[in-house]
């Protein structure tokens, strides 16, 4: 394959990307309020950064590193609310496609739908979806040494050899939702999504308008209901930050390397 440019990595929250700052060994270079580091990991030029947290956060970041750096690829790495019956506390969720489940320019366009794309789903890359899933899959039974947090895991009922990794439908929106009814409202407006978190569908779009690779991949911190902010903090530092780099890693292990 020819070498396009660097592969993205990009997370919402400091305690999501710290882990991969750290194993890559990167160096720093700031473009406006973000400091993106590079670094060679695994025969890959790799760029990582931290974008914040929302949409049009995570949306400013992308098109930075398409235009200021080049990259081939974007992944985006972090945490999630399930919604899907079956996506528990724990489990990975790689996404096939992506919403905006807060977007709403009815009655001139459908809800969801996104004006001029026609379209209210953006759909992740085939190729680096896979490689996702297969990196997911591949580093689960070495998952339990990958983590600082397993004692946290078994606070929550949480069993390290009983963690699944789910595909489909992930939705995006500028809240944390974090009650009951919000849940219940999201599973009925859109059943068949698995997971909610705040930037996804942003970066897809962004990935989409400038014909670049997208894959991400969720770990789930909470069931996105009255109880999703408990724990939640030490939950993405000890549990999430060096599950997400585990996964990460392997991708780039096993993804071919470009020539």
């Amino acid at each position: 394959m020819r070498n396009l440019g660097p592969i993205a990595i990009v997370s919402a929250m400091q305690e999501e990307l710290s882990t991969l700052i750290e194993l890559m060994s990167g160096e720093p270079t700031t473009v406006g309020s973000r400091v993106f580091w590079r670094a060679k990991w695994f025969g890959h030029d790799v760029v990582a950064v931290l974008s914040g947290i929302g949409k049009v956060a995570a949306a400013t970041t992308v098109a930075t590193l398409i235009e200021r750096f080049g990259v081939q690829e974007v992944l985006f790495s972090g945490v999630a609310g399930g919604l899907g019956d079956g996506v528990k506390v724990g489990d990975v969720v790689v996404a096939k496609e992506l919403l905006q489940h807060d977007f709403d320019a009815s009655p001139l366009f459908p809800r969801y739908e996104i004006p001029l794309y026609g379209r209210s789903h953006f759909v992740s890359s085939h190729l680096q979806h896979q490689w996702l899933v297969q990196a997911a899959k591949a580093c689960l039974p070495g998952l339990s040494k990958a983590m600082q947090g397993e004692h946290l895991l078994g606070s929550l009922g949480v069993n390290a050899n009983e963690i699944v990794v789910h595909e489909g439908l992930v939705v995006s929106g500028d809240q944390f939702i974090s009650s009951q009814a919000q849940r219940e409202d999201l599973r009925a407006r859109l059943p068949l999504a698995l997971a909610a978190e705040m930037e996804g569908a942003s970066v897809a779009q962004v990935c989409f308008d400038f014909k670049v690779p997208f894959a991400a991949v969720r770990v789930i911190s909470d069931r996105a209901d009255d109880q999703a902010s408990v724990n939640f903090a030490q939950f993405i530092e000890e549990v999430a930050a060096p599950y997400g780099a585990h996964v990460i890693q392997s991708y780039l292990q096993t993804r071919p390397t470009d020539e």
